[in-house]
Parts: C-alpha cells; structure tokens; sequence
C-alpha cells in the first residue's frame, strides 16, 4: 500500500470504533441518571447492537457483495447514523430514544464488516498489513473514552453530548468514506442463498462433538458478557469513581497487549486451556466488582477492567481461531459469520435481556443497586458454563504450531 492509502485505512478505523466507543460504554448510565428509566430498558437497549448483528449479514450479503462499492454503503451508512445518533440526543424519553438507537444500529453493525473488506481488498499481504491499520480502531475507542473522562460528562449529567460527538464523527466518517479507494463488489455466479448470507454453510462443523460444545459455551458467556457492556459504568458512577469512561479504557489497553500473547500461549496451552482461561477471567472479574468499592477495594475494580483483555481475547479471540482451523477452504467466512451471529446475535440478545431484569430486581433506595449481588449472578453463570465445558469438551484435533498462527494472524482478530 501506499502512504497516502495506508493513512486513509487508518483515519477510517479511528473513527469507525471512535464512534462506537463514544456512547456505547457510557449507554447505561445515561439511561439511568438522564432519562430514568429502568434496568430492563437498558438491557433493551444494549441488544439492538444483537438485532444489529443479525440483520448485518443481510445488508452485506445482499446489497455490499453484489451490487454497490463498499466505501459508498459505508458512507451513506455513516449519514444515516449522524442523523440518527443527533435524533437520539435530543430524545426526552426512552420510548423517543428507543426507535433512534435500534435504526442506528442496524445501519451501524454492518459498517464493521465494510471496513474490513475495505481494508483487506487494498491489501497484498493482509497478515502483515491489517493489524498496525486495525489498531487504530482500538485507539479510537481509547480517544472516545478519555474524551468523555476529560470532559467530565459522566460527574456533570451531560452524557447526551455523547451522541452529539459520536454524531459529529459520524458525520465526519461519512463524507470521508468516499474519498476511500474504490472497493466495488466482486462478480458472483448464480443467485445468493439465506445460507450462504447468514453463514449457515457452516453449520455443519456442529457435526464435531467438540466444536458443538465450544459453539454452546460462546452463546452461553455472552450472557455474563452483557452485563459488563450494559452496566459496568453505571455501576462504577454509583460506587464513585472518577471518569469511569477515561479509566474504563484500560480494558481496552490490556486487550491490545494480551492479543499479542496470544500466539506464545496458543501454542503452550492449546485450545481448551485457553477457552478456560478465558472463562475462569470472567468469574474473578464478577467476582471483583462484587466486592470492589470506591475506597479501600478500589484496586478489585481496576484489576475487573484490566481483566477485559484476558476475558476477550482468551476465549473470543481464541474461539475465532479454533474455528477458522476447523473450518474447510471454502467455508471459513461462512464459519466466522456464524459464530458471530450465534454470540452477538442469539447470545448477547438472552443476555440482554436478562440483565436488566436482574439489576431492576435489586434496586434498592432511589436510584442505587445492590451491585453486590448482581454481580455475583453473571459470575455464577460463567462458572457453570465453565465447568460444563471443562467436564465436555474434548478437542481431538491436531495443535497449533506457530506457522499457523502468527502475531499478525491474532492481531486481525482484534474487536473492541
């Protein structure tokens, strides 16, 4: 690539997860503090990024791959949402707020994808290219949390000027888009498939007793996994930290160093160590935040943020690459979209649910929580999942040598 494309690329990625990362943490706690409303409306919510994850595989599959260039969707996507993201500022309660952020997005999720295509198909060498450009996203979602933490939003009930920004960006995005190299869809013979849009070629690897109980677990953590996305700043303002969004990013920091490690542990551990790790992160963070506070614990709810790197990286991250290794030439596309369907579709959207219920249920006076027990809830589930996987799970495979899995490989993995 070319400096000039090079830096494109990257301009794109800052703000495609700048945006994201600039109300996203700080949902929660607006809904709460600013519009009142209760746990089960945050829990709602947050799934539209599940609805958003679902009906993303459609809009790529059937308007981006086959009849428009990826840079001009990715613009006109990017419009809408300023659009929407301004209309969700000024919303006065939830049910006006509500229909503005499920709109977002479900024009939004499918903007992940895009870039990502965008960005491969200018690459010659994707394994080498892709992560110094996709660190950047990562970094974006850092700025946006600083900013916030900077700012002082969280203390000053001024979250709305989230959306404002995040709508700004948007905007921002949007025109830049097409001014991006051109990316026009590849020709392709014969009529699209509902299979072949939602991955379901793939289902077939369910066929493996081993992978089948992987795919069950990966839907079962992603309900632990919704209550740290739907609640943890909420719970952070209200046990008194300072700028939770700004130190929030430290989960972010520490995924980015152990996505390096990756590979190293990979190869030592094998798959079903590492999916355990992962697993067992997830419990001590819980665990954590359930007896963290503001004072003489505040090092428990620092350490429950460091921990995002190990929870992600180790079992997500991880499992994207169990199933790339398992998958067949033809299908490994088919197989990372249906993974994530399964987990921020189907998972995240039970998991939604159900976390706002158990915070509305331990309500205590006006506006606190018994964050004490909620807590320990999502630690209880994510120990059973755990120990069913543990108990079940028997990888027959072939390990993982280092020619198969480099530092690069893990780094194009990255999610925020």
């Amino acid at each position: 690539m070319t400096p000039a494309i090079r830096f494109k690329l990257s301009l794109m990625m800052f703000l495609e997860f700048f945006i994201w990362g600039a109300w996203f943490v700080t949902l929660g706690t607006y809904l709460l503090q600013n519009l009142h409303t209760s746990g089960t409306q945050v829990g709602v919510a947050v799934l539209t990024q599940s609805i958003g994850a679902i009906v993303a595989p459609f809009i790529i599959g059937l308007i981006a791959d086959r009849f428009f260039s990826a840079q001009k969707i990715l613009g006109m996507l990017h419009l809408v949402g300023a659009v929407l993201l301004w209309r969700a500022a000024g919303a006065a309660n939830f049910d006006s707020f509500y229909p503005s952020i499920l709109l977002y997005m479900i024009v939004y999720m499918p903007t992940l994808a895009l870039v990502n295509s965008i960005s491969f198909r200018q690459m010659k060498n994707p394994e080498k290219e892709f992560a110094p450009i996709r660190v950047l996203g990562t970094l974006g979602w850092i700025v946006a949390g600083l900013t916030i933490g900077w700012l002082n939003w969280e203390q000053g009930g001024q979250l709305g000027l989230t959306f404002k920004m995040a709508a700004g960006a948007s905007l921002l995005l949007g025109l830049f888009s097409f001014l991006l190299p051109p990316t026009p869809p590849i020709k392709r013979e014969g009529p699209i498939t509902i299979g072949e849009v939602m991955g379901l070629e793939a289902i077939g690897l369910l066929k493996n007793r081993s992978y089948l109980i992987f795919f069950l677990a990966s839907i079962a953590i992603c309900v632990p996994l919704s209550f740290y996305y739907g609640f943890t700043n909420a719970f952070l303002n209200e046990v008194g930290m300072k700028s939770a969004a700004g130190v929030q990013t430290l989960g972010q920091v520490s995924e980015v160093l152990f996505m390096l490690l990756i590979p190293v542990f990979f190869v030592r551990l094998g798959v079903k160590k590492m999916l355990a790790i992962g697993m067992l992160a997830w419990i001590i963070r819980y665990v954590f935040f359930a007896y963290g506070n503001g004072d003489s614990a505040y090092w428990m709810l620092i350490a429950g943020i460091i921990l995002h790197g190990v929870c992600y990286d180790f079992f997500f991250v991880t499992g994207q690459i169990y199933t790339d290794n398992l998958a067949g030439e033809q299908s490994k596309s088919a197989a990372q979209g249906f993974i994530t369907l399964a987990t921020y579709g189907v998972g995240m959207l039970i998991g939604s649910l159900l976390s706002g219920q158990v915070v509305d249920a331990h309500k205590t006076t006006g506006d606190l929580h018994d964050w004490h027990t909620i807590w320990l809830i999502p630690a209880a589930i994510a120990a059973a999942v755990l120990l069913v996987f543990m108990l079940l799970f028997r990888d027959r495979n072939a390990p993982v040598t280092t020619a198969e899995i480099s530092y690069a490989e893990a780094n194009a993995r990255l999610e925020v």
